[in-house]
This record gives C-alpha cells, sequence and structure tokens, in this order.
C-alpha cells in the first residue's frame, strides 16, 4: 500500500495540472451574424478545477468567414481566477470579428483557446450562425407622367441582400391623391425572391388633369418575411413629374398675295411657354423675309395666329414640264395618276417647325406639314391643283382665239365698209 501511494499521487497531479477551464458564449450581437457587418462575442470563463489560476491567456482564432478587426485583440489574458468558481465569479471577456460580406448562410464553428501558464492548452469550439442580410431596392421605370393619360407605373423589386426574401407586399401612396391607380388597388404581391433576383409589378395610373405641374411623392412600402417568419418593413420615397410635353394643331388660315396665315393650337394637356414658330428650309416654299415668329406661351386648349411671306419654289423654270404633264393627262394609266396626285399633294405641303419649352424645363421641338394654296393677283405666284393648271392653260387659249376673232372681224368689217363706199362712188359717178 505504501509503494502504490506515491504512483496514485502522482497520477493525481497530472489530472490536476490541465487547465479546468469552461468557456461559454454567453451573447452574441447581433445573433445571427450578418454578413459583412461586425459581431461581438460576450465570452464566460469559469475555473471549474481544484487549483486557482493566474495569468490565463483566452486567445480566439477566427477562420472564414470571421475575420479579425483592425485594432482589436484576438487574445486576452485574466490576471487570476479562483478555484471551484461559479456562474456569478466567472471572468467575463469580449472580442469583436469581422464577417466576411459574401458569406454564406450557415453555421461556422469558431476556436476559443485557453492557456494557463505553462500548462495544457485546452481548446473549446462554439458555434456561430451566419444568416444573410434580407434587403431590397425598388426601382421605378419612369420619371415623368402625363396629366389625364393613363400610364403604366412599373415597380421593380431586386433582392440585394444575401437571403431570400418571401411573402412580399408592396404598396404606395402620393399623399395629395393627384396620382392615383385605376383597374386596381395599390397594393401587390411577389411570394418569393432569391438573391439576386428581381420582379417587376405594374400599375395603371393617372394623374389628376387639373393638377399643378411639378414633382410629386410617391411613399413606398415593402413588406416581407425574413427566415423566421417575422415580418418585416422598408419604408422608401420616389419622386415622379406629373407634366411634361404637350402638342399641336396647325392648320392653314388664309393666304393670298404670298402672304400666309397659320393657326397654332395646343391640343395638349400641358402648357407650352415661349412658342417659337418657323419655316425651315424646304424645297417646294421659301420664306420671304423673316422665317420665324414668336407666339409666347399657350395654354392648353389656347391657340394664336401667324403669318409669313412665302414664296412657291415649284413656279420655276420647270414649270412648263408640268403643264404639258398636265395637257397629257388623258394618256396617263390609274398608277401615273395617282402618282401625279401625290406629287401635286406634297408640293402644297408647307413644312413647319414648332419649337417651345415643356413644363419640365426640357426645350422641344414638333414638325408639322400643313397643307395651303396660295393665291395672288399677280401671275407669278400662284399655287392650284392640275384643274386650275387646264383652266389657266384654256383660259390663255381662248383669250388668244378672241383677240384672233376680234382682229378678223375688225378685217372683215373694215373691207366690207370700204367695199360699199366704193359702189356708192361708182353709182355718183355714172349718175
Amino acid at each position: 500500500m505504501l509503494l502504490a501511494l506515491p504512483i496514485a499521487t502522482a497520477s493525481a497531479a497530472t489530472y490536476t495540472s490541465a487547465p479546468g477551464v469552461s468557456v461559454d458564449i454567453m451573447s452574441q450581437s447581433p445573433n445571427p451574424a450578418r454578413p459583412g457587418e461586425t459581431v461581438e462575442l460576450t465570452v464566460s470563463v469559469q475555473n471549474i478545477g481544484n487549483e486557482d489560476l493566474s495569468d490565463v491567456k483566452v486567445e480566439i482564432e477566427p477562420e472564414y468567414p470571421f475575420l479579425q478587426v483592425s485594432d482589436e485583440p484576438l487574445s486576452k489574458t485574466i490576471s487570476f481566477l479562483d478555484a471551484r468558481q461559479d456562474e456569478d465569479d466567472a471572468a467575463i471577456l469580449r472580442f469583436t470579428l469581422n464577417v466576411d460580406p459574401n458569406a454564406s448562410e450557415g453555421t461556422y464553428d469558431l476556436d476559443i483557446t485557453v492557456n494557463e501558464g505553462n500548462s495544457a492548452t485546452k481548446t473549446t469550439t462554439v458555434d456561430l450562425e451566419v444568416r444573410g442580410k434580407e434587403y431590397a431596392q425598388v426601382v421605378i421605370n419612369k420619371a415623368i407622367i402625363d396629366r389625364a393619360v393613363e400610364e403604366t407605373l412599373e415597380f421593380t423589386v431586386m433582392n440585394t441582400g444575401s437571403s431570400p426574401l418571401k411573402n412580399m407586399a408592396i404598396s404606395w401612396n402620393e399623399p395629395n391623391g393627384v396620382i392615383l391607380p385605376v383597374y386596381s388597388d395599390n397594393t401587390k404581391f411577389i411570394s418569393y425572391l432569391d438573391t439576386g433576383e428581381s420582379a417587376t409589378v405594374a400599375y395603371s395610373v393617372i394623374a389628376d388633369v387639373n393638377a399643378d405641374p411639378g414633382l410629386y411623392q410617391l411613399d413606398i412600402d415593402l413588406e416581407f418575411e425574413d427566415y423566421d417568419s417575422n415580418v418585416n418593413a422598408i419604408n422608401t420615397k420616389a419622386g415622379i413629374f406629373v407634366g411634361g410635353g404637350t402638342d399641336f394643331d396647325v392648320a392653314f388660315s388664309e393666304g393670298n398675295t404670298g402672304e400666309v396665315s397659320l393657326s397654332i393650337a395646343n391640343i395638349g394637356n400641358n402648357e407650352a411657354y415661349s412658342v417659337k414658330v418657323s419655316i425651315p428650309e424646304q424645297e417646294n416654299f421659301k420664306a420671304s423675309g423673316s422665317s420665324e415668329s414668336i407666339v409666347g406661351n399657350l395654354d392648353k386648349g389656347d391657340y394664336t395666329i401667324t403669318s409669313f411671306s412665302i414664296i412657291n419654289n415649284a413656279m420655276g423654270p420647270d414649270s412648263g414640264n408640268s403643264e404639258r404633264s398636265y395637257m397629257d393627262m388623258d394618256e396617263m394609266d390609274t398608277e401615273e395618276m395617282e402618282a401625279l396626285s401625290e406629287s401635286q399633294s406634297s408640293r402644297n405641303e408647307l413644312e413647319v417647325l414648332i419649337e417651345y419649352t415643356d413644363s419640365t424645363g426640357q426645350r422641344v421641338s414638333v414638325e408639322k406639314s400643313v397643307p395651303i394654296e396660295l393665291t395672288s393677283t399677280t401671275a407669278d405666284l400662284t399655287t392650284a391643283g392640275p384643274g386650275a393648271r387646264n383652266n389657266s392653260s384654256i383660259t390663255t387659249y381662248l383669250m388668244y382665239l378672241l383677240v384672233i376673232g376680234v382682229v378678223v372681224g375688225g378685217a372683215y368689217y373694215y373691207r366690207k365698209i370700204k367695199t360699199s363706199k366704193e359702189r356708192d362712188n361708182e353709182v355718183q359717178d355714172i349718175s
């Protein structure tokens, strides 16, 4: 028995010389950890052995996806730990780690090593959960909508987080009631959206015709369920402009002696500011004198009249060919007649350019083709159709025939009077 005692004592000493330390994670913030963020660990270090311990070194050995935070130590030393501690006497340490931004969801191991002086090292492995970040971005397909016009407004929801989104409800509201959905309410649903995916919901909307042009705020709400089926919400805002461009109707008012008057009407839903009307360079007509006219502002539904001096370029040296073409109309087939008609119609269309500033402050140009008809008291300025040209030619020939008839008739009458006088003179001589 005496011989066996030292051996037993030695065996007991070998057992108690190892660190009798228990390491536990008391808390984790946030829990679960989020990719791209930091996670703070609160660690409890408790001496459950029979010997007091001093200079106990506790060190964290991070592996993917955990990384060291700059200026944050990975090891800390506890100066003294009493033997047989309970939980209330345990030492509390805090460590901060980074989480890789591209970390996938899952549970990862983290090793915590304890070393007491020259004693054996004890490693404790703890589990830390990493869960993707639930986040979404909403994009609207347009920034401007017209008034009193049905528009399609699309909201694209993109999952920009690192965790799937499910049971999403997207809704929007314009506080002033200027923009409202039609054919449906303002809420749409998306059942599931994986990381990196997107989905689009569409609304038919109309802006009030009497709304003031300007930028209006849309309040957008997106609700979704997270990994634990908790409902989360993202509230954001977007702007949309009500207003924009307009359209014009241009009509030929009158034309006399080369003076063309045009009626310019704003037929759109928005005002037009600083309206300028001009006659651009074109093949068939040109402006004599000023080719531009400033007409000012035109509210929706308003109109104004502006005039230009216009010269018909078609009445040039080649007009004789056109005259011969009209004289040969009886010899033309249907296609040639249609081509001639279209050519004549295009020659009668005046190109008009309208420039204005819309309600968004942008300068906009609109081109219009206006059928016109020029009449003149002189022979050098006229625009008419084939019938008018034929009538003109016939009238000219009739005038020639009338003049010839008058000359021939006068000569005949003069000769007759002269013959009659000669006969009367002969009769008098015989008597």
